[in-house]
């Protein structure tokens, strides 16, 4: 719960949440905090607070979950960075560093993103992460529609670049 002044910047954040269909209500942030922390305790998800130094203000989150695609179980990935720490990379060492950890642990196995078409940001960091490009879908987040890039990564495969 130490995180949700963070996590509600980020939701609440029109620049941060352009690609997403725009800012979420502050009203359900508090709940959505703590089923996060609720699922992170019980090993369901690894959520993780981007520091761009120890101890400092956290920029943003990185987080893999398992949900529902085509009626079977998927992993998934996503992140954000508040628009004030964008531009430094944090995003790209984030992801890199929770699949390696995915890698080392022996979890979590395909791991999907979704990056909408128009992020380049973030199509580049799926991109540099090796993840490999399938198609391009429109999902649901928050009750929007999305046009994004369906990014896929194997990560019992050996690393990008090692």
């Amino acid at each position: 719960m130490d995180d949700l002044a963070l996590y509600e910047e980020l939701v609440t954040d029109p620049e941060a949440m352009a690609e997403l269909g725009g800012p979420l209500p502050h009203e359900g942030v508090p709940a959505k905090v703590t089923s996060l922390v609720n699922d992170t305790r019980a090993g369901e998800i690894w959520y993780r607070v981007i520091l761009p130094e120890p101890g400092g203000p956290g920029a943003g989150t990185v987080c893999i979950w398992q949900q529902e695609e085509a009626g079977a179980p998927a992993n998934e990935i996503g992140w954000m960075v508040l628009p004030r720490f964008q531009g430094r990379g944090l995003a790209s060492e984030a992801v890199r560093v929770i699949l390696d950890e995915a890698r080392a642990k022996a979890r979590w196995d395909v791991i999907h993103a979704y990056p909408g078409v128009t992020n380049a940001p973030s199509n580049r960091i799926c991109e540099k992460s090796g993840f490999s490009r399938l198609d391009e879908v429109q999902i649901e987040y928050a009750g929007r529609p999305l046009r994004c890039n369906h990014w896929v990564i194997d990560v019992r495969e050996r690393a990008v670049g090692r």
